[in-house]
């Protein structure tokens, strides 16, 4: 598992709240809402995971062929949402806190509710209604405004004013109200499209149904007194209530997850406690008497983490042993000799994993990293190969496009070399450096070949707008 920050377009500060409370499992903080982007986790074990948990769901809504990404926020809160109508943002904690395939498929199924129901486009036409309406109604107060201001001036009386400014809060208030109504019907209508997808792809909605109701349970006591109309999701009981009763007539309410399915969820669980949470907590959640896949994953990976590479390489030659065939362990085997400075040694286990995952690019990335790594130039070409490669089917990739630099640079092609590492720059969100090194590619490249129309794309893109 590697850490990529993605940044994404700001969206206005009225706009980002509103969706993120319209359509998240749960309402984002506005700060969150008002922040670029949040910082995204890349693996490809958990990402295979999610698109096989998605693809049934997403076929059943009729939404298979619309290219829809998983994308992992690095986020330890139970989340997910949608926010651009062709992404479905799963926060790592969502996975780590759910015991079942069902649980988070259930969840999967809401977000794709939301996808299929076309709900940010709507969104975003109540919000341009709405926008409207309050500029109307500011235009208006302003008017009584300035009138009862007027009058004061020359008779003393503010009432007009007092007026104009009640005539401009009054409506916004109504509109806020409409706003959130619309947004909890949403929410009704995923929670039925969810339980109809599961439904039609023979899957049980109990997960969704005991994620929902654990909800309920921690929110009784923050929503208690709560005025139900002022709340962005329907009221957490009276939508458990509903959910269960619609989800209960479901033939498929007592279906089990098939054990594979189970164990490669607790194996992805386990990977992202032993990257994400501290040693102590991992050992915790997995001590030594557990002598389980996942437990001895996650020891494993904890271990590399933390220093203790001789032990790490022992515990993961042990996995491997048990399943040979299996390209993550090879991928953690290459990652743990690869960050502790042994990149040589990393090439071989790395190269399996990438084999048995039918090149996975964010593999393959790695694997460019450590033949780039070792400085020895008999790798050069096979570095640019596979990180070609790698970075045409993950275009939005920094480390790819990074290393693909080092090595076009090991070539002495420094044309390509500044081109990729323009495209790293513009991927960080850093156009000033990106445009600087694009400008200077165009130089190296000649007029009207695909590099310098690449470069030029580049100098010529625009920073998104806040």
């Amino acid at each position: 598992m590697s850490f990529q920050i993605a940044l994404r377009k700001k969206a206005s500060a009225l706009t980002a709240l509103v969706t993120a409370a319209a359509i998240a499992l749960l309402p984002l903080p506005a700060a969150r809402a008002q922040q670029k982007g949040p910082p995204v986790l890349r693996d490809t074990e958990t990402e295979q995971l999610l698109r096989e948990y998605t693809r049934p769901i997403l076929r059943a809504a009729g939404l298979e062929k619309q290219n829809i990404q998983m994308v992992i926020i690095n986020d330890s809160s139970f989340n997910a949402f949608v926010a651009d109508g062709r992404r479905i943002f799963v926060n790592y904690g969502a996975l780590l806190q759910s015991e079942t395939p069902n649980q988070i498929i259930g969840v999967l199924a809401h977000e794709t509710g939301h996808l299929a129901g076309g709900h940010l486009s709507k969104l975003r036409e109540q919000l341009a209604a709405a926008q409207t309406q309050m500029i109307i109604a500011m235009l208006l107060g302003a008017g009584a405004i300035a009138v009862g201001s007027t009058q004061r001036s020359s008779a003393g009386n503010n009432g007009l004013a007092n007026a104009g400014a009640a005539a401009i809060a009054a409506p916004q208030e109504v509109i806020r109200r409409t706003l959130l109504s619309y947004q909890r019907q949403q929410e009704e209508n995923a929670d039925r499209a969810g339980v109809k997808f599961l439904t039609a792809t023979q899957q049980s909605p109990k997960g969704m149904y005991e994620t929902f109701k654990r909800f309920t349970s921690e929110s009784l006591f923050a929503s208690r007194g709560a005025d139900p109309y002022l709340q962005s999701h329907p009221m957490p009981a009276e939508r458990v209530v509903a959910l269960q009763e619609l989800a209960s007539s479901s033939p498929y309410w007592n279906k089990k997850d098939d054990p594979a399915l189970q164990l490669r969820h607790d194996m992805v669980r386990a990977k992202i406690s032993a990257f994400m949470e501290r040693p102590e907590t991992v050992y915790r959640r997995y001590p030594q008497t557990n002598d389980s896949m996942p437990a001895r994953y996650a020891r494993a990976i904890s271990t590399y983490l933390h220093g203790d590479l001789r032990s790490a390489l022992a515990q993961i030659d042990a996995l491997i042993q048990v399943q040979p065939n299996n390209p993550y362990f090879y991928e953690v085997r290459g990652q743990a000799l690869l960050e502790s400075g042994k990149p040589a040694e990393a090439i071989a286990p790395l190269r399996k994993a990438a084999q048995l995952s039918n090149n996975a690019p964010l593999i393959e990335m790695l694997l460019g990293q450590a033949l780039v790594g070792t400085d020895n130039k008999a790798y050069t070409d096979d570095a640019v190969r596979i990180l070609r490669g790698a970075v045409a089917r993950e275009p939005e990739a920094v480390l790819g496009y990074t290393q693909l630099a080092m090595a076009y640079g090991r070539k002495g092609d420094y044309a390509e070399a500044d081109l990729a590492s323009a495209q790293a720059a513009y991927l960080r969100g850093d156009n000033k450096t990106a445009r600087e090194l694009a400008t200077r590619a165009k130089t190296r490249f000649a007029v009207g070949t695909p590099g310098w129309v690449k470069a030029d794309d580049i100098v010529a893109a625009k920073p998104p707008r806040n």
